[in-house]
């Protein structure tokens, strides 16, 4: 955290600075985490609005989950934060119109914890070892839950690439900060 508070708020490119979390906490404008920043463009640009909808975000990180609960609220969903650790998880996620994964648990979302219908998100990046190489996998088991979702996200492929173009967004507006 120290080398992170050393980093002009200006040029974080990752979003992460505490003084860019602070206006995230604000709804001011300001450089935003990529990855949740990634979630909510992809529910842009595929028309999904979040106003109105319950959102589960299973996953209470400084990289991912808090700062995606706040924009989620900021889109007017009602949130719900939940974890690995959460008691009757099944029953909480199961509520979810928006179902977020981004704990760091293979397959830790199954089929019976989702809403049919809902929306799944998987931020989930994990390395599995198998005897034919390693394989990335997320927090959602795709196979069993994709019958369930009316929209789900894979991994590899889903919000991987959103969170590496949020990054060059805010780089290109970092730098153009500069010049006003």
């Amino acid at each position: 955290m120290a080398l992170l508070n050393r980093i002009l708020p200006h040029k974080d490119a990752d979003g992460l600075h505490p003084v860019n979390l602070g206006r995230l906490v604000r709804g001011e404008p300001g450089l935003q985490s990529c990855t949740p920043a990634g979630v909510m463009r992809l529910l842009k640009a595929y028309q999904l609005d979040p106003n109105g909808k319950s959102a589960v975000v299973v996953g209470r990180s400084i990289l991912v989950g808090k700062p995606l609960a706040l924009m989620l609220l900021a889109a007017d969903a009602t949130v719900t934060i939940a974890h690995s650790r959460t008691p009757d998880l099944t029953a909480i996620a199961h509520k979810a119109d928006i179902l977020v994964a981004a704990v760091g648990r293979p397959g830790l979302i199954t089929a019976n914890m989702v809403k049919p219908g809902a929306i799944v998100i998987d931020v989930g990046i994990n390395r599995i070892s198998q005897s034919t190489g390693d394989r990335l996998v997320g927090d959602v088991d795709f196979d069993a839950v994709q019958p369930v979702a009316e929209w789900i996200t894979p991994v590899p492929g889903g919000i991987g690439p959103m969170t590496v173009a949020m990054l060059l967004q805010n780089t290109i507006e970092s730098y153009c900060q500069r010049f006003t």
